[in-house]
């Protein structure tokens, strides 16, 4: 009787100090009127997280203290890759992350071929999260390029559009209106052998570009393997593109540089008027280079869409054991609070969020003063159609790598577009069959 008496004495003390002031009578141990007894605090521990190619410091502004104040109990243990911490350094030493970034071209071989692939639909449909949030265009490859239809990852600013460059000062100089949103390459064609001229004793090009990732972004989609058969995809269309191209490197004094990747670098350099490049808050222009932007331009038979290169995903490995919070943790950070911010400092939202897409770099002290607009002027263009289930792939950077050399054979006077291209049928050819005996 004692003990019954002890027992109901502390009940009635803990529904004085949770009960409202209008009291509650007592049921099975719990007050009435939706008094609530403390959550027990979650178990503190560390979540690891490895994105390759994203400095810490990049992953420490954008997201660290956000998932801090959001999870208390988490530690996050960030890894950047590099020497020591690839994704098959962190297995093999028995710190297989429980976050991993993935990417389109690396998805298969450094993700779903570990055995570290992870449908995340479970939790989607657990959480009712809206992936119609995000541009189409993203999901849908992610759900491609797995070849299941299973949903490796959501998609992580920023995506890379493609856009036109100019130096307004060269404009200036040479009594020339600036380039516009909406050209066509005939029009940019036009403007670039007016900019090509020699000053001076100084030679002005009129146009460079990136010949690796303009090619590969592509206003077609176009791919490069065919999805369904062993060979160059649609040798005639690229020709067009190939030609299309070409024209500007003939334009005299507009010779291209030795590489792509020099060819890409020289409008930094002050000398070039006009260049084709990624809108990428990595591609770093010095300070004193006075220039702007305008939306890429459009090839005749080819749609009004934006040229892009996708983003890279935030995917689940299958070995974690904390599956549940990193979905929520993806989910925060790809909030639209996140992805606001993300804009403003001109980072590429991957959501159809027209408010978000508006504020791109609207924070940024480069960005703010430039055309942003013409990001938006088109959507983005498809991702390019991925090969056929069971069929023997090569490894993307090593198609476009094939792709940029025989297009510089090309610009450089060594080869001809259809010896090109016949050349790059038999190179793809070899490299599928280097893959078969493997």
């Amino acid at each position: 009787m004692k003990t019954r008496m002890k027992i109901g004495l502390a009940s009635s003390m803990a529904v004085l100090l949770l009960a409202t002031a209008c009291g509650g009578a007592k049921k099975d141990g719990a007050a009435e009127g939706g008094a609530q007894v403390a959550e027990k605090p979650k178990e503190p521990y560390t979540m690891k997280i490895l994105a390759a190619g994203v400095k810490a410091e990049e992953f420490d502004e954008r997201f660290r203290e956000m998932l801090k104040k959001k999870f208390p109990h988490i530690t996050v243990e960030y890894f950047a890759g590099g020497k020591g911490s690839t994704i098959n350094d962190l297995i093999a030493s028995g710190n297989t992350p429980d976050l991993i970034r993935t990417d389109v071209p690396t998805l298969v071989s450094g993700y779903i071929d570990l055995g570290l692939g992870y449908d995340l639909n479970e939790f989607v449909k657990k959480a009712k999260y809206d992936v119609n949030r995000f541009n189409k265009v993203f999901i849908d490859e992610i759900l491609d390029v797995g070849r299941t239809g299973a949903l490796y990852g959501l998609p992580v600013p920023p995506y890379f559009p493609q856009a036109l460059y100019y130096n307004k000062d060269l404009f200036d100089k040479f009594g020339v209106a600036y380039p516009k949103n909406g050209m066509t390459w005939d029009e940019l064609y036009d403007l670039a052998k007016k900019m090509t001229r020699v000053d001076g004793g100084t030679v002005y090009r009129g146009f460079s570009s990136h010949p690796t990732n303009l090619l590969r972004d592509n206003p077609y989609s176009l791919p490069i393997l065919d999805p369904k058969e062993d060979k160059l995809a649609d040798p005639a269309r690229w020709t067009v593109l190939f030609n299309n191209l070409k024209r500007f490197y003939e334009i005299p004094n507009n010779t291209i540089e030795s590489t792509a990747a020099l060819d890409s670098q020289a409008f930094a350099k002050g000398n070039v008027a006009m260049m084709t490049n990624q809108h990428s808050v990595y591609l770093v222009l010095p300070p004193e280079l006075n220039w702007d932007l305008v939306s890429y331009p459009i090839m005749e038979g080819a749609p009004k869409l934006m040229p892009q290169r996708g983003p890279a995903y935030w995917s689940i490995t299958s070995t974690s054991k904390h599956k549940e919070d990193a979905f929520e943790m993806i989910m925060a950070m790809l909030s639209d609070e996140v992805q606001m911010e993300d804009s403003k400092k001109g980072i590429t939202t991957t959501l159809s969020n027209t408010e978000i897409q508006k504020a791109l770099g609207k924070g940024h002290p480069v960005y703010g003063k430039k055309n942003m607009e013409a990001i938006n002027v088109y959507p983005p263009i498809p991702y390019t159609q991925k090969r056929q289930a069971g069929l023997t792939d090569i490894p993307g950077v090593t198609q476009q790598n094939l792709l940029s050399q025989s297009f510089m054979d090309v610009a450089q006077g060594k080869t001809d577009v259809n010896s090109a291209l016949r050349d790059l049928d038999e190179k793809l050819k070899a490299e599928v069959a280097k893959q078969k005996a493997k």
